[in-house]
């Protein structure tokens, strides 16, 4: 289990307590992580928790828990390295009905969304975040034992040191509470791709 003290705010959100290795956040209204693309603004004020490293080969997990109940209310797991470059997964209300289980990626100030429908009752989900280096897995869970990948993709930026944690956010005139825990860092869970061998590998 990671120590939280070893992570740092990028923008705080209404209010957050840390207690028994777990953060709890309140979010503000208003808030939000999109760059440019379909919707044609940018909004780059969502608070992030993140913690640094090096390592080229890691997995983040975490459990997210949250009581959304407005349009486009979200929580999850990020790796944000600047207000042009980050992902981030997470549960987006969209209405008593459903909600948005998805993904943004965003490189060079261009965001994409991949997102499926899922029942609005759930309240829970625990993400994974893998990392080869400059290469990354996302991947969801119910219950934390057996994970779905999401995505996988590539971000330009993240030829070094990279920061990665988690984010609540309230785009429209809302405000929610999110709990984060059972987050840890362990050995890369992604493993090497066994089948096409990369370009210029064929015949050595």
């Amino acid at each position: 289990m990671l120590d939280l003290n070893d992570f740092e705010w990028t923008r705080q959100p209404a209010g957050f307590t840390v207690s028994g290795g777990a953060l709890e956040v309140v979010t503000k209204p208003h808030t939000d992580l999109w760059q440019r693309t379909y919707y044609h603004f940018r909004n780059d004020n969502a608070p992030v928790f993140q913690m640094r490293t090096e390592e080229k080969y890691f997995s983040f997990t975490v459990k997210t828990a949250f009581d959304s109940k407005r349009r486009f209310d979200q929580c999850g797991v990020v790796l944000y390295l600047d207000s042009e470059n980050w992902l981030k997964a997470s549960i987006e209300y969209e209405n008593e009905k459903l909600q948005h289980l998805g993904s943004v990626v965003t490189n060079n100030g261009w965001s994409d969304w991949a997102t499926t429908a899922i029942d609005a009752s759930i309240k829970s989900m625990w993400y994974r975040l893998s990392r080869r280096e400059d290469d990354f897995r996302l991947e969801c869970s119910p219950d934390g034992e057996s994970f779905s990948q999401m995505r996988v993709c590539h971000l330009f930026a993240a030829t070094g040191e990279v920061r990665f944690g988690v984010y609540a956010c309230s785009p429209e005139d809302s405000s929610f509470r999110a709990v984060f825990s059972h987050m840890a860092l362990t050995d890369c869970r992604w493993p090497a791709h066994d089948g096409q061998p990369p370009d210029g590998d064929a015949g050595q």
